[in-house]
């Protein structure tokens, strides 16, 4: 029964993409990011403060990693989200962040030095093919035209800063326990993110956006994570980071049935290419570099 633990993660941040897509005519993203996390902060503080402040010391020497760290993953990759959720459909939305696993590995290749693989070459095309005819809507002429839209290029940007968010978070390896990290990550959120919300024009909360306020404080920034943490360590990283491929699958469902979104066909096969190249990325692990020592070997011979 491990695989419950990151399959109840993953479909609680694909009910969270609804949300982000329904708070678009609710709230102002501005309103709904600082909420968010501030409520999160509240949440955590009799849990999680009196272990904070005991570490005090040993935190300290970590305070502008965690402060990067907050400013990825809390600040950037949650508002760009909320500000695409205004032009970007619900479905689109699912599939462009689940790039997030191929970004992931992308940066780990520069800043881990992780070797690139045959995978890794395979799935990146893959997904930029996905992705260009899921943007153009299965037109991919019309980019040369258009362009990107703005929502898109939010969403990548989010993806993008998530993927380097988890990256740093492994590179840094910062000698705190899970929570207390998290914590200390939040507060720097809610700071930077209190500027925007007091620039906001509409920030008061309703019977009609409070819930969607909720949802993305506690169960998408609270319980998830502790489930994908329970995850991961009965199941593995790598394990339990093949779950995070159904988001855009849960993500099509939950559009369909409760925004009554229409699945087009270039949803299928953008979103179907750009799955598939991510899957590749992570599962083929071939090294490139063996290919072309046995390429040298083989000049040799001759």
């Amino acid at each position: 029964m491990n695989f419950l633990y990151p399959l109840m993660a993953v479909l609680i941040w694909s009910f969270n993409a609804i949300v982000s897509k329904i708070s678009a005519g609710a709230i102002d993203p501005a309103a709904i990011s600082f909420y968010r996390w501030l409520i999160a902060l509240l949440a955590l503080t009799p849990f999680v403060l009196p272990a904070v402040w005991r570490n005090r010391r040993p935190i300290g020497p970590h305070l502008w990693q965690l402060l990067t760290l907050g400013l990825l993953g809390m600040v950037l990759y949650q508002s760009l989200a909320y500000y695409a959720a205004h032009s970007v459909s619900a479905l689109s939305m699912g599939i462009l962040v689940s790039l997030i696993p191929l970004l992931t590995v992308l940066i780990s290749i520069v800043l881990l030095k992780v070797a690139p693989t045959v995978g890794i070459l395979i799935g990146s095309v893959l997904s930029f093919s996905g992705l260009v005819w899921l943007i153009s809507q299965g037109n991919p002429a019309q980019l040369l035209t258009q362009g990107m839209g703005t929502g898109e290029l939010m969403l990548f940007a989010a993806s993008t800063s998530y993927a380097l968010y988890g990256v740093l978070t492994r590179r840094w390896a910062i000698p705190l326990p899970n929570w207390q990290s998290l914590y200390v990550q939040i507060v720097f959120g809610v700071l930077l993110l209190l500027p925007g919300f007091l620039l906001a024009k509409d920030v008061s909360l309703n019977a009609h956006n409070l819930p969607l306020v909720l949802f993305a404080a506690i169960p998408a920034s609270i319980i998830s994570p502790f489930l994908w943490i329970q995850g991961v360590m009965r199941m593995g990283a790598s394990t339990a980071s093949i779950f995070m491929n159904l988001t855009p699958v849960f993500t099509a469902v939950i559009a369909v049935l409760f925004l009554h979104e229409k699945l087009h066909s270039y949803h299928f096969i953008g979103g179907g290419i750009t799955l598939c190249g991510v899957i590749l990325a992570q599962r083929l692990r071939t090294p490139l570099r063996l290919k072309k020592t046995a390429g040298r070997q083989k000049i040799a011979e001759k």
